[in-house]
């Protein structure tokens, strides 16, 4: 059968979760252990910003902190592990 014509693309799985696309590259950053002043860092955004991130992050995973939310990262497997070459 012919694909639907406005049939959408299957949703990352941190989308699923209700995450934007810049949360969910917060959200990387956290389950890696960065702080937010890393965080700002490697994004290029105000340490403000990465902590507003990590709230929002955290209030849509329900979890109480940023490591309750990296394991929740990690028992998803929202960011597999880069192979090493």
């Amino acid at each position: 059968p012919a694909a639907e014509p406005h049939a959408r693309p299957a949703l990352a799985p941190a989308e699923t979760l209700g995450l934007t696309a810049r949360e969910s590259e917060v959200l990387r950053l956290v389950a890696a252990g960065h702080s937010n002043r890393r965080i700002a860092e490697t994004l290029y955004i105000s340490p403000k910003t990465a902590s507003v991130h990590v709230s929002r992050i955290i209030a849509k995973l329900g979890v109480t902190g940023r490591g309750e939310a990296a394991a929740v990262a990690h028992r998803l497997r929202l960011f597999p592990e880069r192979e090493e070459v």
